[in-house]
């Protein structure tokens, strides 16, 4: 079955998982003048401020997304060898026999290149799919080629380019290509973890550098005591009680240890399960020059019974790098090193292979998913990034959509973190959901915060949502209830519910808007609360200028995904094979003893931080604030499915052998 969207507006519907998107020659409108619209202008240039036009001599790095063959089948098969009872569950195909029944053409790949050369562009990459075409040209001949105007716009303190007409091609390609992605450069993925300090603070480059060209190590960022080496050691007393519960001061910073004995994964480690074999593939933007080094000394100092040796990490980096600056350069080197370090924490044996973006555009991100899609590099794809709201470009779903189909046909789960700004009201002043993570074959991890306790036990979880009072003349300021992050959830407005949700999740989440069932997110849960975080280890610059491993503690979904890939990986061992798209699996084991159900509702619970003013030393005071657990705006934890934590958190071996089959 398939279903239509146009501008993220659902106009057909699905029995099956609801989310294939129709050719755009479908959509497309004829213009006299032989060509078809492929896309519209974005809707945000009609109110943010133009800058000017975009130098005709500007080189612009494209790519032209393809449609696949036969995408009703492609829907069909990715869901039967991904659902439990079905005939077919667990016969995963080859990228090669994807490719014979669903890549686009030779020729139609021909005709759409002859195109491209014919109107003066360069063509660069294509892989064996067929996914996509990268070129790159000037300004002037994109305008001409595709019958649009370039312009910048200031955007949200951002300079950004953007088509201020619509996009359109001959008619004879309009039912090849899905899309041309790159044109809005504001269509950027972000990292999704926090010190915890600020509100998500954004991540910039410690200078600028030349286009292409990586910066160095990020400026440091370093936690202030005191601090509790677990849940609840050190009382914050002679402080005003804001909470029902006792106020202790921030654990450090649970280390790999701590975080398996709490989930229970230490039982694994003790039946000879701990990832081997398995091979979890992380994804980011560009790439740390210490990522290995910083790793294994964090291992070292942190799980010395657990080093990461040389063999179980590799990476798969582009030959060069693009929108440095305008994506945060640097910023991204700690979103990759605690992806590494949480896979390690969770799953010690398995193999890491870091796969580098060329930029923080979709299209550089998904071209690294599909990489590792299309050579089956790996059985798990961590994804530690997304949008804030769901896109109305049908390019940059399309791209992005195919490729989670394709990765599930062949039996590699793909996770995508939820998201850090709760229901998105905050951050885009409605209620959304993140993507990719609302995609309908992606496995969406949201974020607990987690206490862990002092023999390592599991303590308990609530939904992470955090509220901030600042200590101010000895009292707290502003008093709860108060918000700054949280992790993502709620209903999505592009996607129609897919049938593993049907049943399972409540319809008052469903059926938010009142159009009928949509897609619920997320999946499945585990600690994101920074304030609860992981402590991370990587190479940063002080003030004076040296370069020295520092370590300091993070969360965010961030590491929700990562810890969550590394429980895959080990069910990829104790099964081994591949367990594939997991959401069917998830549902349909909702309420057993594979899931602990988060549903501690109301704050009764904080903790008290102290940070650096300067996020360094005392040079400059300290602050100390009181983050209040279990703030979650509109969205809620409750018995059952429920829109901040999905089905649950892993339950340690049993989830880990049961799926694992």
């Amino acid at each position: 079955m398939r279903r239509k969207i146009t501008a993220g507006v659902v106009i057909g519907s699905s029995a099956c998982v609801a989310l294939a998107l129709t050719a755009p020659a479908a959509q497309a409108s004829s213009t006299s003048s032989g060509r078809r619209v492929l896309q519209k202008a974005p809707s945000w240039v009609t109110h943010a401020h133009r800058v000017g036009a975009v130098s005709g001599g500007t080189v612009q790095h494209l790519t032209a997304v393809l449609n696949l063959r036969n995408e009703a089948g492609a829907e069909a098969l990715a869901m039967a060898v991904s659902t439990p009872g079905n005939k077919s569950y667990g016969h995963y195909v080859t990228p090669t026999q994807w490719r014979d029944q669903f890549a686009p053409t030779n020729a139609d790949v021909a005709s759409v290149v002859s195109w491209l050369k014919a109107n003066g562009f360069s063509v660069g990459s294509i892989p064996a799919n067929h996914r996509y075409i990268d070129f790159s040209g000037s300004t002037a001949a994109t305008q001409k080629a595709f019958g649009t105007a370039l312009s910048t716009f200031d955007k949200n303190g951002t300079t950004v380019s953007a088509p201020t007409t619509s996009v359109s091609i001959p008619d004879g390609l309009a039912s090849i290509v899905a899309g041309i992605q790159g044109l809005d450069t504001s269509q950027i993925q972000t990292p999704l973890h926090t010190n915890g300090a600020t509100a998500l603070p954004a991540a910039a480059p410690t200078t600028a550098t030349p286009n292409g060209k990586l910066p160095g190590p990020p400026a440091v960022f370093r936690n202030a005591g005191p601090c509790s080496t677990y849940y609840g050691q050190k009382p914050a007393t002679g402080l005003p009680q804001a909470v029902a519960d006792p106020q202790s001061y921030a654990p450090c910073g649970y280390t790999p240890e701590q975080l398996r004995s709490a989930y229970g994964i230490n039982r694994s480690l003790a039946n000879g399960v701990d990832g081997r074999g398995a091979t979890v593939a992380i994804v980011d933007a560009f790439a740390s020059p210490t990522i290995y080094q910083d790793a294994s000394d964090y291992a070292a100092k942190n799980d010395p019974s657990h080093p990461l040796k040389s063999y179980q990490f590799s990476q798969n980096l582009p030959a060069s790098y693009n929108h440095v600056n305008l994506c945060g350069g640097n910023g991204w080197y700690g979103e990759e090193t605690l992806d590494v370090e949480a896979v390690h924490a969770t799953a010690p044996g398995a193999n890491i292979l870091y796969v580098g973006g060329a930029s923080c555009l979709d299209s550089d991100l998904d071209a690294a998913v599909n990489t590792v899609v299309d050579n089956n590099l790996a059985q798990v794809i961590s994804n530690s990034y997304g949008d804030s709201g769901e896109p109305s470009s049908q390019a940059a779903v399309a791209e992005e959509h195919q490729t989670f189909l394709q990765a599930a046909a062949q039996g590699i789960s793909v996770l995508f973190s939820s998201g850090d700004e709760g229901d998105d009201i905050v951050a885009t002043g409605t209620r959304q959901t993140d993507y990719p993570a609302s995609d309908p074959m992606v496995t969406a991890v949201g974020g607990t915060s987690l206490a862990v306790t002092k023999t390592g036990g599991y303590g308990f979880e609530q939904g992470w949502g955090t509220g901030k009072s600042t200590l101010t003349s000895g009292a707290w300021s502003p008093l709860p209830p108060t918000w700054i992050y949280g992790g993502g959830g709620g209903t999505s407005t592009l996607f129609e519910q897919p049938s593993y949700q049907a049943g399972v999740v409540p319809d008052s989440i469903a059926n938010y808007f009142g159009h009928g069932p949509m897609r619920a997110v997320p999946d499945v849960a585990m600690v994101g609360d920074p304030n609860t975080g992981f402590l991370v280890g990587e190479r940063q610059q002080f003030p004076n200028g040296s370069v020295k491993y520092s370590e300091y503690r993070i969360g965010g979904t961030s590491l929700s995904s990562p810890l969550f890939a590394g429980v895959v990986a080990d069910a990829v061992q104790a099964g081994q094979h591949k367990v594939g798209f997991l959401n069917p699996w998830l549902y349909q084991k909702v309420g057993s003893r594979d899931f602990r159900d988060v549903n501690h509702q109301g704050v009764t619970d904080a903790v008290v931080r102290v940070d650096f003013a300067n996020g360094v030393n005392k040079k400059d005071g300290t602050i100390t604030s009181l983050r209040t657990l279990n703030q979650t705006q509109t969205i809620s934890t409750g018995p059952g499915y429920d829109d901040v934590t999905g089905v649950g958190t892993p339950m340690g071996w049993a989830f880990i052998s049961g799926l694992g089959g």
